[in-house]
This record gives structure tokens, sequence and C-alpha cells, in this order.
């Protein structure tokens, strides 16, 4: 099993900055090919929103190509997202996915953009 606990969610106005974090345990994230970030806005599905290889790759959604980074920290076995010129349509509950072993969920960190 592989436990994921997100953090580092908050109130931030427009333009500014956020970095989450999503802490593993139960197993290293070197050995889960991919890790990755979703979010859910009220009132609508879940959708992806960037994945970490651990060959190296690293792929966004259009809506956040060029604003957000996603990144590993193998020594900590944390994946984190670097949010950037944030948006109110970027206001969602984040959520950090090991995709292994039919995948594993965390429960959620909210970000909130608004003046």
């Amino acid at each position: 099993q592989v436990q994921l606990v997100e953090s580092g969610g908050g109130l931030v106005q427009p333009g500014g900055s956020l970095r989450l974090s999503c802490a593993a345990s139960g197993r290293s994230i070197v050995s889960i090919y991919a890790m990755k970030w979703y979010r859910q806005a009220p009132g609508k599905q879940r959708e992806w929103v960037a994945t970490s290889t651990n060959d190296g790759i690293a792929n966004y959604a259009d809506s956040v190509k060029g604003r957000f980074t996603i990144s590993r920290d193998n020594a900590k076995n944390t994946v984190a997202l670097q949010m950037n010129r944030l948006k109110p349509e970027d206001t969602a509950v984040y959520y950090c996915k090991a995709n292994y072993d039919g995948g594993y969920w965390g429960q959620g960190t909210q970000v909130t953009v608004s003046s």
C-alpha cells in the first residue's frame, strides 16, 4: 500500500504562488512510474493537472502549462507542485495520485485564489 498526504494549500491572491507537497509512505516513489496531481473545483469533475515519471518526464494540462511545475524529491519521498501566476480558476481541491497497483490517492488540499 501507498499512503499519500498533501500539504501546502491555502488562500492566495491572483498572480501569487503556492507550493504543494505530497508526502508518500509505504513505498519509494522511485519505484512508482507515474506520480500525478489532479484537482477538483466545486461542481466540476476531477481533472488531471500534471504527471511526473520516474524516468524524468513531466507533462501538464494546457490550462497550467508554463505556470505550474511538478518535481520529485526522491530522498524525501515527496512530489511537489509549484504553482505560479495563479488565477481564480485554479481554485480547487488538489489531489496527489500514485499510479501503482490500481492507484492511490491522497486526501486533498484546498487551494483558493481570490482577492
